[in-house]
Formats: C-alpha cells, sequence, structure tokens
C-alpha cells in the first residue's frame, strides 16, 4: 500500500539534513531497511488531536481564491490572512491549515478531462522558506496544506529539493500534511467567521513507517 499517495502526514523520519534526523540523531541509526525504528508514524497515531487553524490565503488574496503556481507565500500573506479573518491567533501546539487553492483549480481541470497535470511534483503554491522562523516562534505542531509538497515550487534555492522540508522536519519537529481537501472546510468558516476549530487528524499506526493517510476531520 503507498502510504503518501494522497491525503498524508510527513513523519518525522520522512527526510533528513546532512544525515541527521529529528532530535539530532545519526540517520543512519533512525531509518533502516526495517522502517523508521525511533520516530516511526505509530508513535504519534493517538496524539494527532487539537486546536486547528485555517489561513485561507488562496481566498483571501488569491484570484478566484486560488493562488498562481509558483507563488511563495510570505509571512505578510499569513498576518493579513488572519487579520483578514478576524485577527485568530496561532499558538503553540497548534495545527496551521493553510489553504492555496490549487486543489480546487486541479480537480476542474479534471472534470475538464485534463487529467492531474502536474499537481504531484509540479509547480505550486506554497510556503516560502521564509516562514520558517514564524513558525518556530510560534511552536505550532503541524502545517498542512492542499498542495503535493506544502512549499513553494519551483523550490526557491538552485541546487535544493524541499529545502523547507529539510528544516522543518529534522530541526523543528514539524509535521507536515499534504494533498488535504480544505474547500468544504474554507466555505463553513466564511460563512460563519470562525477559523478555528478541533482537529481529529490520526495516522494509521503503521509500524516503522515515515508517513501515513490520513482522514482529517475538522470539528467546529
Amino acid at each position: 500500500m503507498p502510504l503518501q499517495a494522497a491525503t498524508q502526514w510527513d513523519g518525522l523520519g520522512h527526510i533528513f539534513d546532512h544525515g541527521v534526523a529529528w532530535n539530532g540523531r545519526r540517520a543512519s541509526r533512525v531509518v533502516t531497511g526495517e522502517g523508521d525504528l525511533v520516530t516511526g508514524i505509530e508513535t504519534v497515531a493517538s496524539l494527532m488531536v487539537g486546536r486547528g487553524v485555517l489561513v485561507d490565503v488562496g481566498g483571501s488574496i488569491g484570484i478566484d481564491g486560488e493562488l498562481a503556481d509558483g507563488y511563495a507565500i510570505s509571512v505578510a500573506d499569513i498576518e493579513r490572512t488572519l487579520a483578514a479573518q478576524g485577527d485568530v491567533q496561532v499558538g503553540r501546539g497548534d495545527f496551521l491549515l493553510v489553504r492555496t487553492g490549487q486543489l480546487a483549480r486541479a480537480r476542474r481541470r479534471l472534470a475538464e478531462g485534463a487529467g492531474w497535470g502536474q499537481y504531484a511534483g509540479g509547480a505550486a503554491p506554497g510556503l516560502s522558506f521564509a516562514t520558517i522562523d514564524w513558525l518556530h516562534a510560534r511552536d505550532v505542531a503541524a502545517v498542512a496544506t492542499d498542495t503535493w509538497g506544502v512549499e513553494v515550487r519551483p523550490n526557491e534555492f538552485d541546487g535544493a529539493f524541499q529545502p523547507f522540508h529539510q528544516v522543518v522536519i529534522p530541526h523543528l519537529g514539524l509535521f507536515l500534511g499534504e494533498m488535504w481537501d480544505m474547500d468544504d472546510l474554507a466555505r463553513a468558516c466564511a460563512a460563519d467567521g470562525v477559523y478555528e476549530f478541533m482537529l481529529c487528524a490520526a495516522p494509521l499506526p503503521f509500524t516503522g513507517a515515515v508517513g501515513s493517510p490520513v482522514n482529517p476531520i475538522a470539528i467546529r
């Protein structure tokens, strides 16, 4: 079963930086042919429940609710969106859900017979590398988006593949959610002006997996 081919979490063993895994461990001692021996996704199967905050950047500053592919979401974009949503605060342990509108665009093209195109791995709106300090200062538990890879693509640095991932997972211990469908949630939040909720997003407890499918539910 492909564990990271749909709505999913990236676990803490998903990516490393210069051979170092989360919490300063040598990657070779964490993930082996037997899987992630230390931070397997099963270790958080009962923990991914908490306060969620939707940041509908696509709805706030995009065109027709969508950001263009390749658009790098800045701290200013996030703060402007939060202010427009009633100045909701983001803090320690929160699950930050960032909607870009790309999935809605991909689905529209799919319905028109154009297929998924480059949704998986192609150009996409996403978080800029420059947002990392902002996320770290607020000590959020996780970030999820409606895109394939959370961060802006093409990536912002030559010669670096998914640099945002390479910092926030092994150095901040940040869980990343990808390909999340936030369109119904965005409509519900816009209707009553409430952008915070209880999020239940438990991964399937595949022993030693570095990621897992998930069926996230926002309870409002």
